[in-house]
């Protein structure tokens, strides 16, 4: 990840030392993604002292509750264009929804002075109060009791801090993590209250810029309700959109706002997740206990999942089998042949048959990329049996056939890399060998360098069916009933 200049310079405001750390090493996976979406444990209140006597200056981010019209999308306050003092935009709130994502922004920070973490984030980066604890509403705030170890590539300066705050002598004194090692202490939870009171010692990761979705805001979610039962619902999750959320963005998310569509007090819980390009059949949890007892589901593969895939060259009917990469980081590479501690991936085409590609105001509506594909006349509608349920796994297996999905600007520019030049898919049929490990990882670098970037809204890829039970229950989403992503090609 990107992070804006100068974040880890220490910052001096009101003798409040605020250490800024290091950028975490994402491709290694110093943070867990399962450690950053977990809420308090039931210890956190030796961390965060509840005190009456801290008295709130706005409104607590707990009972709001955002709204914003797609009209007022591009009603931006006139500050947030303003650069300050430190080289950062002007900040009012994160309401209204801006159009456009901005600058990745993470900020790592050492509390010095237990106080409130609201305060403690507005003097350390210079933000407002109410945009503080609109991160915080949007989940785009974890601490962690002590501060997690830095990667290689940290300077001395955060080197020195790090072993500072977590040098035996400053540890042993904190109640805190008495009873729980540095690794289990290490760990990343989200800030849920903006009246939260944090310890010295604690560390803070800021997702100052957290991953918006403004077509959350665009949605009927009423009218993309399939079913509604005691145990669960079933959405028709439009394409440009999160199930559950992003590590930074709970908020903006097909869970969020399908529950305040159907007035529950309960929040829906996420159970499986289909990619934010890709709209279709999602199934939301109304309680722990069906959440559980639908990953029960999953795991034992009773669960079955029909998808619409409209590829942009025909793809052969039968079971499709490759080995995905276990890093959990786009873009997700597959190889044809077995490859050790790989992931198998498999799904089978059952239907294939050749369409008209979309309007071009639909192409204009759903923000289908061009990518460069030669033949724009047809596609092809491929009915999918999704047999594993791997990330980007269709996407990356079309695309290894040298059949991506229309509008899939991520894996259609190395789809066509390998027309263009056999061998440059190290996992390919037309693979090189190569005769020592720099060069098949300078290789693997430059596949990953001919992926492109993640589409913005929809690519041609719908999740038209979802049942369990043997068919007992059997969810079909209407625009199903047409073709790929609305009928959008009729």
């Amino acid at each position: 990840m990107t992070f804006a200049s100068g974040s880890f310079t220490p910052i001096l405001t009101n003798s409040l030392i605020a250490s800024r750390l290091w950028t975490p090493n994402w491709r290694n996976g110093v943070f867990s993604p399962f450690n950053m979406v977990h809420t308090f444990a039931s210890t956190r209140s030796r961390l965060l002292k509840n005190k009456n006597h801290y008295k709130r200056l706005a409104l607590s981010s707990c009972s709001r509750s955002f709204s914003c019209q797609s009209a007022a999308l591009s009603d931006i306050n006139s500050t947030s264009h303003t650069v300050s003092s430190n080289g950062h935009l002007r900040y009012g709130r994160l309401m209204p929804c801006p159009l456009q994502n901005g600058p990745p922004r993470v900020e790592h920070l050492v509390v010095t002075k237990e106080g409130p973490v609201v305060e403690y984030i507005c003097k350390a980066l210079d933000l407002p109060p109410l945009y503080v604890e609109d991160l915080i509403q949007f989940g785009a705030v974890y601490y962690a009791l002590v501060c997690p170890k830095p990667p290689p590539t940290a300077s001395p300066e955060q080197i020195k801090v790090y072993e500072e705050v977590t040098d035996p002598s400053i540890l042993r004194k904190r109640t805190s993590i008495k009873g729980k090692t540095v690794r289990e202490a290490q760990k990343t939870f989200k800030i849920t209250r903006a009246d939260e009171i944090v310890e010295a010692g604690t560390y803070l990761r800021v997702h100052v810029h957290p991953k918006r979705f403004p077509r959350c805001y665009d949605i009927d979610w009423k009218s993309r309700i399939i079913a509604v039962t005691d145990d669960y619902v079933v959405l028709d999750k439009p394409a440009g959109t999160s199930v559950g959320g992003t590590t930074d963005n709970i908020e903006e998310s097909c869970a969020t706002f399908a529950t305040r569509a159907l007035g529950f007090s309960a929040p829906l819980l996420t159970t499986h997740q289909i990619d934010n390009c890709t709209e279709g059949c999602v199934v939301l949890a109304r309680s722990k206990e069906y959440c559980s007892v639908f990953h029960g589901k999953i795991r034992e593969k009773k669960v079955k999942k029909l998808y619409l895939a409209l590829a942009a060259a025909p793809v052969p009917i039968g079971i499709l089998t490759h080995y995905m990469r276990p890093i959990n980081m786009a873009p997700r590479l597959v190889s044809e042949d077995f490859v050790e501690g790989w992931l198998l991936c498999q799904l089978e085409v059952l239907q294939c048959k050749k369409v008209p590609l979309p309007r071009s105001e639909i192409q204009r509506t759903y923000n289908l990329e061009d990518c460069g594909w030669a033949l724009k006349d047809f596609a092809y509608e491929c009915q999918i049996n999704l047999l594993t349920g791997r990330t980007h796994q269709i996407r990356a297996q079309l695309a290894a056939c040298s059949a991506p999905v229309v509008g899939d600007s991520m894996y259609m520019p190395a789809a066509i890399a390998e027309i263009v030049c056999p061998g440059s898919n190290p996992f390919g049929k037309n693979k090189k060998l190569y005769t020592n490990e720099n060069d098949n990882s300078l290789a693997i670098d430059e596949w990953i360098a001919q992926h492109g970037k993640e589409p913005s809204v929809a690519v041609g890829l719908q999740a038209c069916q979802i049942s369990w039970d043997g068919g007992k229950h059997c969810l079909t989403n209407s625009s199903a009933q047409a073709t790929v992503f609305a009928g959008i090609i009729l």
